[in-house]
């Protein structure tokens, strides 16, 4: 199956937009291709995304480095993805530059997102790489350094006070009035997830074609758990790896709609109410690829949990103290969650952990650690 799919549905033809036709969920999309492209960054792996021409300020490549100290001290062979080297220092820059790309050539004039603030800095920089503008929603509590990037690329910035969905309404509500602005969506843009799918194509490079054994990552939206999934799900498909590797994911406390529709064994999460949280990429009280996201845990086997302020506060110490790794406290969630999973039993000593790191600690604000 090449294309977009709805994984509810199956398979969907859409010309320009996110959802399904059906449904109404977030799309996805799929291509078979091969590991021995060419290209910069992400772009050596163009035969499994979207036709376009390549966008790319340097993203992906970013260090694969394995734990000198607390791997040791959990008993298992750990490893960092390193994805605050990104251009401009998450993740989001993956699925950012092959969104923006699509975008151009289906001729979006002016795109805009809803972001607490990492997706909102990547989606104004490849933006400004591509030449078009962009119009950023934060809530008024994102972070000031996250701000300042947006800002620094030239998007036109709206900050709304309230809780987050508050910004994802007031976007909407402006693109209503305005047919030339696109709603680029990263939380359901089948072409930004897409883009994240590199993730695991770079992962099995970098561990010399292997797979490792588990998978811990932080959870707002679920982008970066289904790229994951259907990257090393493809990689399965394609007999590149013998068993498709457990992804679990963690949830602060303070908002966990996803965690708390796995332990009560629903199918869709319920809306929660959020509190304070200092992981605010995780702030989603009910993410649009909810329903996605509990499916494919239960295809890779994963495991669902959520940990502490003071867990996410330590664990992001812990990672600068101990391993020289500054990140911001959203990326902090996997250490937190991987301590309580090998507490528990369900990572095995000497088995192989990957920790994606997603974002620099220097979007944060400091002071944290």
């Amino acid at each position: 199956m090449t294309g977009l799919f709805c994984f509810r549905c199956g398979p969907k033809s859409v010309a320009f937009g996110d959802l399904c036709p059906d449904c109404g969920l977030p799309l996805s999309f799929t291509k078979t291709g091969a590991l021995e492209g060419k290209g910069p960054g992400i772009w050596r792996f163009s035969s499994f995304l979207p036709e376009a021409r390549p966008l790319s300020l340097g993203e992906g490549n970013t260090p694969l480095i394995p734990s000198l100290r607390l791997g040791e001290e959990l008993g298992v062979d750990l490893w960092f993805k390193l994805e605050g080297a990104n251009p401009t220092g998450s993740f989001k820059d993956r699925g950012a530059a092959v969104m923006v790309a699509v975008l151009r050539e289906k001729g979006g004039k002016a795109l805009a997102d809803d972001s607490s603030g990492n997706a909102g800095a990547s989606l104004a920089a490849y933006c400004a790489r591509a030449g078009i503008p962009s119009l950023i929603f934060v809530p008024a509590y994102a972070s000031g350094p996250k701000v300042n990037q947006i800002k620094a690329y030239g998007a036109r910035l709206v900050p709304v006070s309230g809780p987050r969905q508050a910004a994802t309404q007031a976007l909407l509500e402006t693109i209503s009035k305005d047919p030339q602005i696109h709603y680029a969506s990263h939380n359901h843009s089948p072409y930004f997830l897409a883009g994240l799918r590199t993730l695991a194509y770079e992962l099995f490079l970098d561990l010399s074609e292997k797979s490792p054994d588990h998978l811990v990552v932080p959870l707002g939206g679920g982008g970066l758990f289904l790229g994951l999934f259907y990257g090393f799900s493809e990689l399965l498909a394609l007999q590149k790896l013998s068993k498709m590797p457990k992804i679990h994911i963690v949830q602060p406390e303070a908002c966990a709609p996803i965690v708390k529709a796995f332990l009560s064994g629903k199918a869709e999460p319920d809306e929660v109410v959020p509190s304070e949280t200092v992981a605010e990429g995780t702030r989603i009280p009910k993410p649009a690829r909810g329903a996605e996201v509990l499916w494919a845990l239960g295809r890779c086997q994963g495991k669902a949990l959520t940990v502490s302020e003071e867990e996410i506060i330590q664990a992001q110490g812990e990672l600068a103290q101990k391993e020289g790794v500054y990140v911001e406290p959203t990326s902090a969630l996997a250490l937190a969650g991987l301590k309580r999973l090998a507490s528990a039993g369900e990572i095995k000593e000497g088995e192989r952990v990957v920790l994606p790191l997603t974002g620099s600690g220097l979007k944060a604000g400091g002071g944290r650690c």
